[in-house]
């Protein structure tokens, strides 16, 4: 199924957290916290600001994204969590 997000909302699909802490002891899935990384699957046209232009997104399809620990909501799309998120929710892009 294609989504398209609305407006300045962005799609993210979580990337995955790591499973072990850096000593080797191996962290069970209940006591993993969900990884507030993620990349940027979708992103809408942007916002219209109070005199009705178009303020596009900073972020594009593809960037690495932080994001705040509680933006966004989740939703099973095709068998596939993702998050639906507004752009003021991404704290920063990460580089490479």
């Amino acid at each position: 199924m294609k989504i398209k997000p609305l407006h300045d909302r962005v799609i993210v699909e979580r990337l995955a957290s790591e499973e072990k802490t850096a000593g080797g002891i191996i962290i069970p899935d209940t006591a993993k916290e969900k990884p507030q990384e993620g990349k940027v699957i979708a992103v809408g046209e942007g916002r219209r600001d109070k005199d009705g232009n178009l303020i596009e997104p900073e972020v594009k399809k593809g960037d690495k994204i932080l994001f705040s620990r509680w933006g966004g909501t989740e939703v099973n799309i095709d068998g596939k969590e993702i998050l639906i998120m507004k752009e003021e929710d991404i704290l920063a892009v990460l580089e490479s």
